[in-house]
Parts: C-alpha cells; sequence; structure tokens
C-alpha cells in the first residue's frame, strides 16, 4: 500500500512542472500560485465539512502550521512559480529534488532516530542523478535570470524540506486534511497580498483554456490528492 501511494505521488508530483509551465503563458506567476491554493482551500474546506474531520485546536499545532505553512506555500512555491519563467520545467524538477539532500541533513536535527548512512546519501544522489538523466536536454541556463530562478528554486527546496522534517517530527497526530487546510491558510495570504499589488486583479488575467486547465489540474492533484497523500505518507515512513 505505502509502495502504491508512493508511486501514485512520482506519477501526480512529475507531471506538475509541466503544468506550472503551461500555466505560465497567461498567467503572471505569484496571482497562478494564490489562484491554485485558494481553489485548493475552498475545495478541502468542503471535503472537511462533509466528511467531519477535525481540525488541530492546540496554539502549538497551529503554530506549527503557520511555520511549515509559510515555509511550503510562502517561499518554496511563490520561488517555483517565479523561476519557472525563466528555466525549463525540467531543470526545475532536477533543482527541486534538492528537497532529498536538504531533508537528509535537517533530519538529523529534528530526528535524530533517522541516521544519515551512506546508503541513503547513495540512495539520494542516484534519485537526483535519475532526475538530472531524464531532463537532461532541459538543463541549460541561459542568463542571470535564468541563473538566479535556480538559486531561487534551490532555497525553495531548503524551505519545503523544513516544512516536511517539522511535520514528520512535531504534526503526525495532524489529520492530513487538516494539516493541509491550516497550512495554505496560513501560507497564501502573502501570495494573495503580492499577486493584489504587484500583478493585479486577477479578473482581468488571460483566462485562456490552457490557463483553467492548469490550475484545476495543479488544484486537484497537484495539491489536495498529492499532499494529502504524501502527508499520510509521511506519518507511516
Amino acid at each position: 500500500m505505502k509502495i502504491f501511494i508512493w508511486l501514485i505521488l512520482c506519477l501526480i508530483w512529475g507531471t506538475t512542472w509541466f503544468f506550472i509551465k503551461l500555466g505560465l503563458e497567461d498567467l503572471p506567476p505569484i496571482s497562478f500560485a494564490a489562484a491554485r491554493f485558494v481553489l485548493a482551500l475552498i475545495i478541502l474546506a468542503g471535503i472537511i465539512l462533509v466528511q467531519k474531520i477535525e481540525l488541530p485546536k492546540t496554539i502549538r499545532d497551529w503554530k506549527l502550521l503557520a511555520l511549515t505553512g509559510i515555509l511550503q506555500f510562502s517561499i518554496n512555491y511563490s520561488l517555483v512559480f517565479w523561476s519557472e519563467q525563466y528555466i525549463s520545467s525540467g531543470l526545475a524538477a532536477v533543482l527541486q529534488a534538492m528537497i532529498s539532500v536538504f531533508g537528509l541533513a535537517l533530519a538529523w536535527f529534528h530526528l535524530p532516530e533517522e541516521k544519515i548512512t551512506w546508503l541513503k546519501v547513495f540512495a539520494v544522489l542516484l534519485g537526483i542523478t535519475g532526475v538530472a538523466i531524464i531532463f537532461i536536454e532541459q538543463l541549460q541556463v541561459n542568463s542571470v535570470l535564468a541563473f538566479i530562478g535556480c538559486a531561487a528554486i534551490v532555497i525553495g527546496a531548503y524551505a519545503a524540506a523544513h516544512a516536511s522534517i517539522l511535520i514528520k517530527a512535531y504534526g503526525s497526530q495532524i489529520h492530513p486534511a487538516g494539516m493541509l487546510f491550516g497550512q495554505m491558510a496560513c501560507g497564501i495570504l502573502p501570495l494573495i497580498i503580492y499577486g493584489l499589488i504587484k500583478e493585479g486583479n486577477p479578473i482581468y488575467f488571460n483566462w485562456t483554456w490552457r490557463a483553467l486547465i492548469s490550475v484545476f489540474y495543479l488544484t486537484i492533484f497537484g495539491t489536495i490528492a498529492a499532499f494529502w497523500l504524501y502527508y499520510w505518507l509521511l506519518s507511516r515512513i
């Protein structure tokens, strides 16, 4: 079961890079990211109400969700969406694979039972090499902005890894849906504010079918389904 869930996650998150790149043809990056998560938040709220899923109640839990929501959704995804304007989706995927490197190191601080071993180091390097081979034709960096975009995605990878490690260490008792809802509720406000100030009113964006399909795919599959499965898996492995 765990392996099956992991494979589904590989399939979903392996395709999100393409849909981000697709949506950026018509939408500004930060507002595009905000639209994805606002829609996901609305849908998830309905699921939580219908299924009567309990949300976190303690201040400690909400502090954790606020911190990890900012790391995962405010920092990581804003940098990913912005960067994909200037680099290929394949290069973005390779750089985001640095999550595994940062996760291995950060676990040493927050999860002392998860030791760094030569086998884990080899596995991480093998995984990154595999992703690089798959996207080898897309790994060019052709401008200063592309280089900055690469650096930004690596910073985002650190933020995402830190969020996951904190959730693993301190949030395993929270329901995956409640966790995702809390993180997005805390993490998307900076995206909304920045988008409205710098990118304008979303009503006037170029809402093509391509843009709509990208937003809905990233909302349903790349956010709700993927993070729900990911947090379920994270609490078990």
